[in-house]
């Protein structure tokens, strides 16, 4: 029986692309989707170190010419992916609700958490029809349940990243591509941590009392934890294996059960 729940994870001959690889969440499932013997290539801003082991091209995924230029490399250098992973996302606005958040504010967040995305499997997908692949959208539980005074601009983008991922989806099903959606909620990254630190120095309290209060403000979180990149990694290699072959369009929330709706 693990012989055959192993061969259905088995990623060997398979090319794989995750967009911020280099750390966190993204890292993690990178190194997942190589052990199971896929070819990995990473992409983030800043160079990468070569302990990473991965195929690194360095791009700003938020700049269209960067995206054009990823695309064509990989293309000519990969003839095409079996994997996207479009990971490359963040919480770049201020919190404080509607009257803090300018222009700048709403169009980095959809840059960054949207169209980046879109943009890219655009350039990408010929190779992945081809190829009959898989796409994954990291998005967020705050596209489903938005904090005003914390992640407005950030929610926003994700909810319009869920939308999009399940149109495309709808589109692509019979065409033999997968397009999917995972959701993590709070995650023990080094950005996450970074976060947190903010929140307690302007609230005036210890990291340990700001994940709590965090905790609190969503509802709590039934497992008492923040999950692991590795935990959503695993839930991101299961969906891109064999093993899930029949599964598209559907957002997989990881987030010890903190979303309080069915």
């Amino acid at each position: 029986m693990d012989h055959i729940q192993n061969h259905g994870k088995d990623l060997t001959g398979k090319t794989a692309l995750v967009t911020g690889g280099t750390k966190g969440i993204g890292k993690a499932i990178a190194d997942q989707l190589a052990q199971a013997g896929a070819s990995v290539i990473v992409t983030a801003r800043n160079s990468a170190e070569s302990e990473f082991g991965h195929h690194f091209i360095a791009a700003d995924l938020t700049q269209a010419e960067d995206v054009s230029r990823l695309a064509a490399e990989i293309n000519e250098q990969f003839c095409g992916i079996d994997i996207l992973i479009n990971n490359v996302g963040g919480l770049t606005a201020p919190g404080g609700g509607y009257s803090t958040l300018s222009d700048e504010d709403w169009e980095n967040e959809l840059q960054l958490n949207l169209l980046a995305a879109i943009r890219l499997d655009r350039l990408l997908l010929p190779g992945l029809l081809t190829n009959r692949g898989v796409i994954i959208h990291i998005s967020s539980v705050a596209g489903k349940q938005a904090l005003w005074h914390l992640n407005m601009a950030y929610a926003v983008s994700k909810a319009a990243l869920n939308s999009y991922s399940k149109a495309l989806s709808s589109e692509l099903a019979s065409k033999g591509v997968r397009v999917l959606t995972v959701s993590p909620g709070a995650t023990r990254t080094d950005a996450m941590v970074g976060v947190i630190n903010d929140f307690a120095h302007a609230l005036g309290l210890t990291f340990d009392e700001a994940v709590e209060q965090l905790i609190k403000q969503v509802g709590g979180v039934p497992m008492g934890r923040m999950s692991e990149p590795e935990e959503v990694a695993s839930l991101v290699h299961f969906l891109v294996s064999p093993s899930a072959a029949y599964l598209t369009g559907a957002n997989y929330m990881i987030d010890g059960g903190s979303l309080p709706v069915v």
